[in-house]
């Protein structure tokens, strides 16, 4: 199949994709960018996990071809601007709406945030993982005020179950947010077209750059059957 002469794509919102995805991309773009895992650091002794594995580790020949292109970092402790970005997702009532309710309804969504098959560490406290999750999706939190400011703050301490369960929450809603607007920065920076699999994670950038008058082309294709 020919490949359409267009902006190479920059997957979002992980570092990894489908086989299948991968594939409906290489047949429609020239290249397909990759960054690498997002490891936030909220203070200097807190913050995400990394894992070192990129696309290209199965795809090898891609990666020498050019065809996957891969290495952009978006790992480390927020810079000024990208605070100022989340902040202003944070305090986006539209944006928090539509986070929210893909939350509640979005099962690919709600597995890229938390892992509660098991049980769940909230503050100090072990929660069997149904129990977290209706404490989580309490509609209550799609209102309450959150910053990065605030999750700094609570990453240094001792938290009670409440505490626990609003650092938590807002710190899904900032791993959501900051991926997204290093997504859009990478795609200003290097010419790429944003492209997604997640219909959440595409509405969501979609009201970011609609907000924020941000000018880059951006696509969501349907997973069909895989």
């Amino acid at each position: 199949m020919m490949v359409e002469q267009r902006r190479s794509a920059l997957y979002y919102p992980f570092h990894l994709c489908h086989d299948e995805t991968l594939m409906r991309l290489l047949n429609q773009y020239p290249s397909v960018h990759f960054r690498d895992y997002m490891a936030l650091q909220l203070t200097k002794m807190s913050g995400t996990t990394a894992y070192a594995d990129r696309m290209g580790d199965r795809h090898g020949d891609l990666v020498k071809t050019g065809r996957i292109v891969q290495g952009y970092a978006v790992s480390g402790p927020l810079d000024q601007d990208m605070i100022a970005a989340v902040n202003d997702d944070l305090s986006d009532a539209m944006w928090r709406k539509q986070f929210h309710h893909a939350l509640i309804n979005d099962r690919r969504f709600q597995r890229g945030l938390f892992e509660l098959t098991h049980g769940v560490r909230i503050g100090c406290i072990l929660v069997p993982g149904p129990a977290a999750w209706l404490r989580l999706i309490e509609g209550q939190r799609q209102m309450r005020p959150y910053s990065v400011e605030m999750l700094q703050k609570f990453s240094g301490g001792r938290l009670d179950l409440n505490e626990g369960y609003d650092y938590e929450y807002a710190l899904a809603l900032l791993k959501t947010s900051a991926s997204l607007h290093y997504t859009a920065r990478l795609a200003v920076q290097h010419d790429l077209e944003a492209v997604t699999d997640s219909r959440a994670h595409y509405d969501l950038l979609e009201r970011i750059r609609a907000r924020d008058q941000l000018m880059f082309q951006h696509r969501w294709i349907a997973r069909d059957s895989y």
